[in-house]
């Protein structure tokens, strides 16, 4: 934190000191006093100064926070930016079916970072970050971490970058909201994934805010190790039954898909249904299709409707890093628990409702 002393120093707010000679007491006496006022009035002016130029520090947004230190190996992964807009900031723990978030507008900056981690957790993540955001001078407003959080329901209640590039393990994972003195707020978002940190730093900066929104400060940018994802596809011939489905009208379900434990990203490995579905997209650029995800009904509503989304988008990426496909070609919805294939009292028939399914929507060319 800035000292007064510091800026008193600075302004020449040394001080004053009066020497007198001679045996004129009367005079001496006199200019003693006036002495002692001037000298008075000088401290007070500049500490007035000094105190004034310490608001203004501290009142600014993120001063200090503009150079939020990441460890050297962070690369950014993603980021999304908004001059004007709102966000919901939990302010408390999911609990008794409700997340409590309080609304904050203003220009918006969020991005994702991914840090290779030998060693490490994410308690040493956050610390290190919250410790420089108290520095910085500013308030955390809550904080918690994986389980006590609202675990599930809590992470799907976040506005969180599509995974790959943020990913959060359920069961490791930290978060932090804080507000400057102007009110402006930095949330943070700390997971891991075997060797793989990921932070995302959340700003909104008021209309008051000065100049643009800044990044964290990376000194350092080497390759990281990569995080798991599915293989390439291959141009694979498309299965008969696959595509007798698709070309009937009838969705399809893509079986033999694996997600992350608790998460929305593919785990890695070579999926025949994607590779068959490239290939019989790859056919033809007019052809569309829309990916569907499905969930069980554990949880809440609206956390796994957004969990049905995130994993239906992820299969949506899959798809459209393969060569020949368009991504107007795959749109992806989630549907949550709406939509049961089978009982949702069984743990294998909860197991079957969690899928994705694939259902073409250029239907016109099915009908020629």
């Amino acid at each position: 934190m800035v000292q007064p002393a510091r800026f008193m120093r600075g302004w020449g707010c040394k001080r004053l000191d009066v020497t007198t000679t001679g045996n004129h007491s009367a005079r001496v006496g006199q200019v003693m006093l006036t002495a002692n006022l001037v000298r008075r009035f000088w401290l007070t002016t500049c500490i007035k100064v000094a105190l004034v130029l310490l608001s203004v520090g501290l009142s600014a947004p993120y001063t200090q926070a503009d150079d939020l230190a990441l460890p050297p190996q962070a690369q950014l992964a993603a980021s999304r930016a908004e001059p004007l807009g709102s966000l919901r900031l939990p302010s408390g723990p999911f609990q008794n079916g409700v997340l409590p978030t309080k609304l904050v507008e203003g220009a918006i900056d969020i991005r994702a970072y991914r840090i290779p981690l030998e060693a490490g957790s994410t308690l040493q993540l956050m610390s290190d970050l919250r410790d420089q955001l108290l520095v910085a001078g500013l308030k955390v407003d809550f904080e918690c971490e994986a389980e006590a959080c609202g675990g599930f329901d809590f992470r799907y209640g976040l506005d969180v970058l599509p995974e790959p590039d943020m990913h959060v393990n359920l069961g490791d994972f930290r978060y932090l909201s804080a507000r400057s003195g102007a009110g402006h707020h930095l949330a943070l978002l700390v997971s891991r994934a075997d060797q793989i940190g990921f932070v995302q730093v959340t700003r909104v900066v008021g209309q008051g805010g000065s100049g643009p929104v800044q990044p964290p400060l990376v000194t350092d940018k080497p390759d990281l190790q990569p995080v798991a994802k599915p293989d390439d596809l291959t141009a694979a011939p498309a299965a008969p039954e696959l595509v007798a489905g698709l070309e009937a009208g009838l969705s399809a379900a893509l079986d033999d898909l694996v997600f992350e434990p608790g998460a929305s990203s593919l785990s890695g490995g070579a999926y025949g249904s994607l590779s068959q579905l490239a290939a019989w997209l790859s056919e033809d650029p007019r052809r569309q299709v829309v990916v569907v995800g499905h969930t069980d009904a554990s949880g809440g509503l609206e956390a796994n409707l957004r969990l049905s989304r995130l994993r239906a988008e992820s299969v949506r990426q899959a798809l459209i890093r393969a060569p020949g496909i368009l991504p107007e070609q795959v749109a992806a919805e989630g549907v949550g628990p709406l939509y049961p294939r089978a009982t949702n009292l069984t743990e294998e028939g909860r197991r079957q409702n969690r899928r994705v399914e694939v259902i073409v929507t250029s239907t016109d060319l099915l009908m020629r």
